[in-house]
């Protein structure tokens, strides 16, 4: 194991964001240590993705020039080896920057509070899809519940914390989200992998895919051969529909399609261009709403210059 060394340092932005005032000052207080990158594992099952995208690009240009000016949080494992709490990205950044060394502060905690700590401090990042947000309050909620509060993935905790608030209460209030939202979320975790990328890509909006998420497998990837065929994703009310024929055990291909091909409130044409066309022009995981923006933008442009060519002839 690499001898501690004390490394005077000021609190950085990432500090101030992911921690609270008495973690800062414990952290003043701790003992920074540079580990070698190939000692240092990630987190088991890390919920958020780590993307090679242009801020990923302008990290490493910022480690390159400058180094990690906050250091990752890891706990030693019994192998001897380190595992990453805090600092995935800026662990591939030095990676992708060639150093050889991670500056870390190795504190002692169980895995529970590891994954408390690991959610909370991600959780701050500016852009996290509904697939981590689904994943890391699962993992949360199951870690504090196995700290003591009896919790239950899809209904409200039974037991109390000592403040008289549930888990899933105190889950929501540090999120800055409701008790039902950090529910919804947690249920999208019941999605077929397929149908939850189509929830991040914005390719189906957040509570109809939450009340698919009530369907089994088998009926969830029989309703997503009829979403290609439909070239659709059901309505919130299509989505209530198909639960409660699934509930009744009323649900087969014939009566998923059936609402399917129902009119939809408001339903307008929509010009459609498959994302395989797109992906030289965007980073993986962009958000939807940000294509469409700059594409839009980019059309104003042609326009503007079309309009030109137009007075110059």
């Amino acid at each position: 194991m690499p001898k501690p060394v004390l490394k005077p340092r000021l609190a950085s932005v990432d500090e101030l964001l992911f921690t609270t005032q008495e973690e800062r000052d414990d952290m003043l207080r701790e003992k920074v240590v540079d580990i070698p990158l190939e000692e240092i594992d990630g987190f088991p099952d890390h919920p958020f993705q780590v993307r090679v995208d242009e801020e990923m690009r302008e990290l490493v240009e910022n480690v390159r020039e400058h180094g990690v000016l906050t250091p990752a949080i890891a706990r030693l494992k019994e192998d001897g080896r380190y595992e990453l709490v805090s600092g995935h990205r800026r662990k591939m950044a030095s990676e992708l920057a060639g150093l050889k060394t991670l500056p870390v502060i190795v504190r002692e905690m169980d895995r529970d509070a590891a994954i408390v700590f690991m959610v909370n401090a991600n959780m701050q990042r500016e852009h996290v899809l509904p697939s981590e947000k689904a994943k890391a309050f699962r993992m949360k909620l199951e870690a504090m519940g196995r700290q003591g509060a009896r919790t239950d993935l899809t209904c409200v905790p039974m037991a109390h914390k000592s403040d008289g608030k549930k888990t899933r209460e105190i889950i929501a209030e540090q999120a800055g989200e409701s008790p039902d939202q950090v529910r919804r979320y947690i249920r999208l975790t019941e999605l077929i992998p397929e149908m939850l990328q189509m929830v991040d890509e914005g390719r189906m909006a957040f509570r109809p895919a939450v009340e698919l998420s009530y369907l089994a497998e088998e009926e969830q990837r029989d309703l997503l051969d009829k979403m290609d065929l439909e070239q659709a994703t059901p309505s919130l009310a299509q989505a209530i529909k198909l639960k409660q024929f699934s509930q009744e055990g009323r649900l087969n291909g014939d009566v998923a399609l059936s609402i399917m091909r129902e009119q939809k409130p408001n339903q307008v044409e929509k010009i459609k261009i498959p994302r395989d066309k797109l992906s030289r022009y965007f980073d993986s995981g962009t958000p939807v709403a940000q294509i469409e923006e700059t594409i839009i933008k980019a059309l104003e442009l042609y326009r503007k210059r079309e309009r030109s060519r137009g007075m110059e002839r």
